[in-house]
């Protein structure tokens, strides 16, 4: 018999899902392999079905610029920039020349293409050439629809193949974009091709047996293979970006295996108990299986933040993200305990490692390395605690910046383009971006206001204002760096202007300073959201007030290594040249909320593994440095085999030839690796230790709402006995519950 200190309505949902997974295992399984063939099937489609932006925020001032250019049907800033390198080394000669308006026209009859502007149809201006003469700029204006643009690119890329007298090199933004997007797909199989087989390893060497490792690895196949049914649905009806499928791909497979592992090893530890295969399986349910919803929820709550950014980028992983939480927590919930009742006793079959013999729970390395810690827990957290904030020092220089070019590799065609345009034309004409006077065509006050920003420190010249609809605008040359702090000094300036007229600034440089607001502007209200859910989950599952407080403490001090070595790895470029990127002075401006929101899921994730068993032995009658203590040796092994399973899927992605996605995957993989070693080993048992008994005090209300409400589950046993003073902790007798293990 065992008693469930949980609301009646949801014991009685854990145990009928175990039992259904018990007794309709063949319909379970069966259709499961249907899920797996459907989203084999429609889920490879969706790289159709994603995009490659949504960085801005659709209500800034930048993005509202090129709405009223495309509204007027005016080209703002060219999507595709074409260097156009003459073969004889001239391009003013009357062959290049030739050459050049054949390839102008091809492009023109390019489907998708609205404007073609050439160096050699404008009367051969300065900004336009090469200072050798060598070579000469072509800009392209394409389709504002995203999808007529990608079609365009390509019909662009077909005509320069077949250039004749021209070597040409394609970039600009859209094949920029185009360049990360099937860059990150090809990465993709790479990373499953070396995560995979490592995750194999790794499992084999945890479980010591290949039946065993292998029900984690399939689980997490079919969470991945759910995650691009997942993509393909959510892009078919609202913007996802393709950036999201890293993170979706790596959560499915790392979290899959996470939950796995929780649940076979308490189903291994339930049937050494002496239960009964369908008992053993029911039983996991209702124990792990609760421990995996609340950490489910946790990750989903922490993703779920990025909602209230208008950027469908960060969205994107929201929608993706809770997406395949749920997946990977249902596969674990419903599909697996099927597959363990199957199996049954041959769990442990083809057994490669001998299995480690049975001794006393003090003799464990967790449970002695967390005595240790609570015999010195003020230097323990003041020393862990310092190299913590020591290793997240370079975050107070963070810069921030917008991807461009060179987070490609410098093989990459769109960057060898770019390139070409910081090192050979003045001027940066290609870099020109749009002012738009929406409310006048007064001649005068164009006039006026084109003087006023021509006299502008970083300002090259200022193009002709072309009329349209009752709107006009100016093209600005910026003399400076756009993506720096001069050429953001300049758009502010230009927006300061004390003009008769409203001026409207687009470009990339004002797009990033309006993306860089708009998150700042959210953030509270996000970070707001993670920690009052947390709180509130982490009260529902302890009881206490200080548990989650030093749960959200903790995270955020486990993450401060992670931001610290962000800034010091990718903006100053340390070890570019191990992992093979370029610095550039700035990481993005997305990158620092995304990781915190999805490091800051999966630490809880690991904190409520910990907490859930902390609690247990709390509440047989154990004390507080006890359960600690027996809550560590029960949880360490897994959380750690976890996070190592976990890191190796995001260094995986760390091998990626995208900058930012190589960023995302070793900061998170460093995360992961900080926050399961050194935060819950270490910081977590001092922490416990300095507040004693205090951990596990609640005000009168809250008590008497957590044991109406509260998320609580022991086994029926007889309460520890009086804990003798006089014998130390690891002396001390273990009381038995009849499992072993989490």
């Amino acid at each position: 018999m065992w008693r469930i200190d949980a609301p009646a309505h949801d014991r009685c949902m854990l145990t009928k899902l175990g039992h259904l997974t018990v007794r309709r295992r063949r319909w379970v399984l069966s259709l499961t392999v249907l899920f797996v063939v459907l989203a084999g099937a429609v889920g490879g489609g969706a790289f159709g079905v994603l995009r490659d932006g949504g960085f801005d925020d659709p209500a800034s001032e930048s993005v509202r610029a090129q709405e009223l250019l495309d509204e007027a049907g005016v080209a703002g800033e060219p999507e595709v920039v074409l260097v156009v390198r003459a073969d004889d080394g001239d391009v003013e000669s009357g062959a290049s020349a030739a050459a050049a308006a054949g390839l102008v026209a091809a492009l023109r009859s390019v489907e998708g293409v609205e404007a073609v502007t050439s160096y050699w149809e404008l009367g051969s201006p300065p900004p336009l050439r090469s200072a050798d003469s060598g070579a000469a700029l072509v800009l392209v204006d394409t389709s504002a629809d995203e999808v007529a643009a990608e079609e365009a690119l390509g019909g662009i890329r077909s005509v320069v193949a077949d250039a004749e007298a021209l070597t040409v090199e394609v970039g600009g933004r859209d094949a920029i974009f185009d360049d990360i997007g099937s860059t990150i797909e090809s990465d993709l199989g790479r990373a499953e091709l070396i995560a995979i087989p490592i995750t194999l390893l790794l499992l084999v060497v945890v479980f010591g047996g290949l039946v065993a490792a292998s029900l984690p690895l399939l689980v997490g196949i079919l969470a991945v293979m759910g995650t691009f049914l997942s993509l393909f649905l959510i892009g078919s009806v609202t913007d996802v970006s393709i950036y999201a499928i890293n993170l979706t791909t790596a959560l499915g497979l790392g979290l899959a295996i996470d939950y796995s592992l929780f649940v076979v090893s308490r189903y291994r530890e339930e049937l050494r108990a002496g239960r009964s295969v369908e008992d053993a399986v029911v039983r996991t349910v209702e124990t792990a299986g609760r421990t995996v919803l609340v950490s489910a929820l946790t990750v989903a709550v922490s993703l779920s933040a990025l909602l209230v950014f208008p950027q469908y980028f960060l969205r994107s992983f929201a929608y993706a993200g809770v997406a395949v939480v749920v997946l990977a927590m249902a596969a674990t919930l419903i599909t697996l305990p099927s597959l363990l009742a199957v199996i049954g006793h041959r769990i442990d079959r083809l057994r490669i490692l001998p299995a480690r013999p049975e001794r006393p729970v003090e003799q464990g390395f967790w449970y002695r390395n967390t005595v240790r810690i609570m015999r010195r827990p003020v230097p323990v957290a003041i020393g862990v605690t310092a190299i913590l904030l020591l290793l997240g020092a370079p975050f107070l220089r963070v810069e921030f910046g917008s991807p461009d070019d060179r987070v490609l590799t410098t093989s990459a065609e769109s960057r060898v383009a770019s390139e070409s345009l910081r090192s050979e034309f003045e001027g940066n004409a290609a870099s020109a971006f749009p002012v738009v006077l929406p409310a006048t065509t007064d001649q005068a006050v164009i006039d006026g206001v084109a003087t006023a920003v021509a006299s502008l420190e970083g300002v090259a010249r200022v193009e002709p204002a072309t009329l349209s609809d009752g709107a006009a605008w100016l093209s600005v040359v910026p003399s400076v760096e756009p993506m720096s702090s001069e050429g953001e000094r300049l758009v502010q300036q230009i927006r300061d202007l004390d003009a008769p007229t409203e001026l409207v600034v687009g470009g990339e440089t004002a797009s990033l300073m309006d993306t860089r607001s708009s998150i700042a502007d959210r953030l509270p209200l996000a970070i707001g959201f993670i920690v009052l859910a947390t709180f509130v989950l982490l009260f529902l599952l302890s009881g206490s007030v200080l548990v989650p407080v030093k749960a959200l403490v903790l995270n955020t001090l486990s993450l401060t290594a992670t931001f610290g070595a962000m800034v010091w790895i990718f903006q100053d470029g340390n070890l570019s040249g191990l992992l093979d990127f370029t610095a550039t002075g700035a990481i993005d401006t997305s990158m620092p909320i995304l990781m915190f929101c999805i490091a800051f899921g999966l630490s809880m994730d690991y904190e409520v593994f910990l907490l859930s068993r902390i609690k247990e032995e709390h509440d047989r009658g154990e004390s507080n440095d006890r359960a600690v203590a027996l809550g560590l040796e029960r949880t360490g092994r897994i959380v750690t085999a976890a996070a190592m399973l976990l890191s190796v899927t995001f260094f995986a992605f760390g091998t990626s030839d995208v900058s930012f996605i190589k960023m995302f995957g070793i900061g998170l993989a460093i995360a992961v690796l900080m926050d399961a070693f050194v935060v819950r080993g270490t910081l977590v048992p001092a922490f416990m230790k300095l507040a004693g008994d205090a951990n596990w005090w609640a005000p009168a209300p809250l008590r008497r709402f957590h044991d109406r409400f509260g998320l609580r589950e022991s086994e029926a046993v007889p309460p520890a006995p009086p804990a003798d003073p006089d014998v130390p902790l690891e002396d001390r007798p273990l009381v038995s519950s009849g499992i072993s293990g989490v």
